[in-house]
């Protein structure tokens, strides 16, 4: 009796069974089963994904609170945006109401900050004045954000060419220092608010650009990036929905630290006369306005320089604590 059975035959009587671990193909063809890149359910109804997304968030602000310093800063901003919103009612006189009889008036109960060479409040122009300098700075960061993320996202993404060009134009751009690029932006353009806010977000482009450049670039070949290529996701989609998510962290830092260099960068053109000019209730243009009166009246300089000390201590507190709150490797 001949004891070998053939291969074959052994293959046709056996059951079609798939290696463990290894679903059948067939589910990869039904969207009600298998998503391949988030291996869950792809379809799900619109209660879900809203409890989802409420727990995310929830979860990013129970780390939020665990960092006492963010939560301070937290409270700073939201109190200067408040003094922005609400200024006409928190103010207890006009930006430009001027009293002749209280020129360089001392801290007092009538005015708590003083008043400055032309009789104005200081406390009611610093209030007045967070509407302009919280302006310049959320539309500048705005201008280097949308510029410099695109140019970042799309040199490390696709490299070659696109990156040898615009990473060549971004080294010109940063040959230069900051203030410098934008005096001569703003001595071009002119001065004004408008012409202060693209000068000073056109300096701060090549930033955004080389950090969300590096991380495209150690992101890119990442296992997700390639599940992506592989179901047939276009670059923009690859790009917006996968990669950037994964940048937030440096972003946000370099936004808050971008927030603060665009009210001092601000505040410098301001005193060089490049900026926005006395009676106009601009923190940078109170210092500059201020800084001939430093030694007999020091309370000038005093409230606006912490104004913006405090502004930018929240600024960076807060972007910390987000960091921290945002990235999936911070989690614990």
């Amino acid at each position: 009796m001949n004891s070998k059975i053939s291969v074959k035959a052994l293959s046709q009587n056996a059951p079609n069974v798939q290696p463990t671990g290894v679903p059948d193909e067939s589910i990869y063809n039904d969207p009600h089963i298998y998503d391949p890149l988030t291996l869950e359910h792809a379809e799900e109804d619109g209660n879900d994904r809203r409890k989802r997304r409420f727990r995310r968030l929830a979860e990013i602000w129970r780390r939020l609170r665990r960092n006492k310093l963010a939560m301070v800063g937290l409270v700073i901003l939201a109190v200067l945006i408040l003094c922005a919103i609400f200024a006409d009612y928190v103010a207890p006189y006009k930006a430009n109401q001027f009293d002749m009889g209280a020129l360089f008036a001392k801290p007092s109960r009538q005015h708590i900050f003083g008043c400055d060479n032309f009789g104005a409040d200081i406390f009611s122009r610093l209030i007045y004045g967070s509407r302009i300098s919280l302006r310049i700075g959320f539309i500048c960061v705005g201008i280097a954000l949308v510029i410099g993320v695109s140019i970042g996202a799309l040199c490390g993404f696709f490299g070659g060419v696109v990156d040898i060009v615009f990473m060549r134009l971004i080294d010109i751009f940063q040959a230069i220092p900051d203030i410098l690029l934008a005096i001569a932006i703003i001595a071009a353009m002119g001065p004004g608010l408008a012409n202060l806010m693209i000068a000073v977000g056109i300096a701060a482009i090549p930033a955004y650009a080389r950090i969300v450049r590096a991380s495209v670039l150690s992101l890119r070949e990442m296992e997700f990036v390639e599940a992506a290529r592989a179901t047939g996701s276009n670059p923009a989609r690859i790009i917006f929905k996968h990669i950037l998510p994964n940048c937030l962290a440096p972003i946000i830092v370099q936004a808050t630290l971008g927030f603060a260099y665009a009210i001092l960068n601000a505040a410098g053109m301001s005193f060089i006369g490049l900026g926005l000019e006395p009676p106009t209730p601009e923190w940078g243009a109170m210092l500059s306005t201020a800084r001939g009166y430093i030694r007999d009246y020091p309370h000038m300089t005093l409230f606006p320089g912490l104004v913006i000390v405090l502004t930018i201590f929240a600024l960076n507190v807060v972007g910390d604590g987000l960091r921290d709150a945002l990235d999936p490797r911070m989690k614990r």
